[in-house]
């Protein structure tokens, strides 16, 4: 087991552990008031590229949780980041919603259709067969391709949906190249993540529902991991994988420690 009270930093993912779409799911208002009262140093990295950190705190704060908008960090911002270190002021057409394009603006990162230097893609209504077209023929034309997280599929309120790494499928299929995918479990958002707690990697722990993103980023970054089996996996998936969870837990508010 892990003495989660001794524990100095949580990274927790969102989708299938805090909420499914817009219902909060059993013990995520009781855990976030525990790292609140134990003044727990907290961040949640999600995958989920189409919404900024602001309108996350405001999707929590409309299931009754007030989360400050410091304490998200999404596979968007990560994908600004590594762009804005790779070549500073580049060019990028993007398949994407909000928190994608405007990650990328703040980071200076300008639109282009014509001739970009990265096809950057996320999830996103806009998402479209001309959209795909116009895609596979920059990238063919000499443009890098980007995906801001490898999940296939993702957790909606009643159901699943096609997530990132699905999406992009088509364009590598086309072109033949390969995506570069800046979520999790790409140790870059990992190595963020603990520096914007201020942790090292056995003062953490990080929380999630899937073995192939959160799981795994833990396990190569050297963080004791939570499985939750509120989201995508169950006892029976995790029995696939070569490498496992430190603890396996049925939903978040099992975290707390007895007595608080």
């Amino acid at each position: 087991m892990i003495d989660f009270q001794s524990k100095k930093g949580f990274i927790c993912d969102m989708d299938g552990v805090l909420y499914h779409g817009n219902k909060l799911l059993p013990g995520a208002s009781e855990f976030i008031r525990w790292l609140q009262e134990n003044n727990k140093e907290y961040l949640f990295l999600t995958n989920n590229s189409g919404m900024t950190p602001r309108e996350l705190h405001q999707k929590l704060a409309r299931l009754g949780v007030n989360v400050p908008e410091e304490h998200f960090y999404t596979s968007a911002l990560a994908t600004a980041e590594f762009l804005r270190h790779q070549a500073p002021g580049c060019s990028a057409f993007v398949i994407g919603e909000a928190g994608l394009l405007n990650a990328l603006y703040d980071a200076g990162i300008t639109m282009n259709d014509v001739n970009p230097d990265y096809v950057v893609v996320g999830e996103g209504r806009n998402y479209s067969l001309e959209s795909l077209t116009k895609a596979t023929n920059l990238v063919l034309g000499g443009a890098r391709l980007i995906g801001a997280n490898s999940d296939v599929s993702g957790n909606i309120e009643h159901g699943m949906a096609p997530a990132c790494r699905a999406l992009i499928a088509p364009v590598e299929m086309a072109t033949g190249k390969q995506a570069y995918f800046c979520g999790k479990p790409n140790p870059l958002m990992m190595r963020t993540g603990l520096r914007l707690l201020g942790c090292h990697s056995e003062e953490a722990v990080i929380i999630g529902d899937r073995m192939d993103t959160d799981i795994i980023a833990g396990t190569e970054s050297g963080v004791d991991t939570v499985l939750v089996l509120s989201g995508v996996s169950t006892r029976e998936t995790v029995k696939a994988f070569a490498y496992q969870p430190s603890v396996i837990l049925d939903n978040i508010g099992c975290v707390i420690p007895d007595g608080n």
